[in-house]
């Protein structure tokens, strides 16, 4: 199913998509799982809350053995020297995807750093951020990243050193943050704690202008992929993830 417009767009989160948000703040005790009108509407779970079924580890075929771990329903990645590396690697989903609606929560560290990626693919010698574009996860207040980049295009919910989340929603490390990203075609939306933070239009002449003035020029893939995988990162701090649920488009 395809929503080409704004409008068509704007009815289907009013009648589909705010309602799972609905549901989960009413009983915030019931965590990795879908209602029945979830499931009847086409959302799928991407974490049950104990197994890692659907995910790997990025160019890896099996899931990292450090690093990650499942705890009291939550995936979390633990710090370690705060590196880009970490100590288990990004992990992205088994399956492909390319018109979607994600929705998950994230909880961060103070001073922590993570991301969530979309469309990624998958290159031997390249890190999964020079293909894929990223929802920045940060702990504004304790991170340096906050204050790098242009205009706060670093900072939590924004896509990721091209465009600052405006308004700024996040609430402060160890508060969970509810996220959901619309990627239908070439039409991106971010959205944090129940308000759109970034819109942007992939593949137009601002597009390819904003990425030939930025630290992704030299890879001619960024952004460019039609369809790609899930990630999560591990930047070396530690970072909570639940809820994670995709309703394919």
């Amino acid at each position: 199913m395809r929503y080409t417009s704004l409008t068509s767009i704007a009815s289907f989160l009013t009648a589909v998509l705010l309602f799972p948000l609905s549901v989960h703040a009413q009983d915030m005790s019931e965590h990795n799982t879908l209602t029945q009108e979830e499931r009847a509407n086409g959302w799928e779970l991407l974490f049950d809350g104990e197994t890692m079924d659907e995910w790997r580890g990025y160019n890896d075929d099996s899931f990292p053995d450090a690093g990650w771990v499942v705890e009291d329903g939550v995936l979390t990645i633990q710090g370690s020297d705060g590196s880009v590396e970490g100590s288990g690697g990004d992990i992205v989903t088994k399956e492909s995807y390319d018109d979607f609606v994600l929705k998950l929560e994230w909880k961060i560290s103070e001073g922590g750093n993570s991301g969530i990626f979309y469309r990624a693919l998958e290159q031997p010698t390249q890190a999964i951020y020079w293909s894929a574009p990223e929802m920045q996860v940060l702990d504004n207040a304790n991170h340096p990243d906050a204050n790098r980049g242009k205009n706060g295009n670093r900072k939590a919910g924004s896509l990721y050193d091209l465009i600052p989340a405006d308004p700024q929603t996040f609430t402060g490390h160890g508060e969970w943050q509810e996220v959901m990203i619309i990627a239908d075609g070439d039409h991106i939306e971010h959205w944090l704690n129940g308000e759109k933070v970034v819109e942007y239009t992939l593949w137009t002449p601002d597009w390819y202008q904003m990425i030939r003035d930025s630290k992704f020029r030299n890879h001619p893939e960024f952004g460019d992929m039609r369809e790609g995988r899930i990630g999560l990162q591990d930047h070396g701090t530690t970072a909570h993830f639940r809820n994670i649920m995709i309703k394919e488009l």
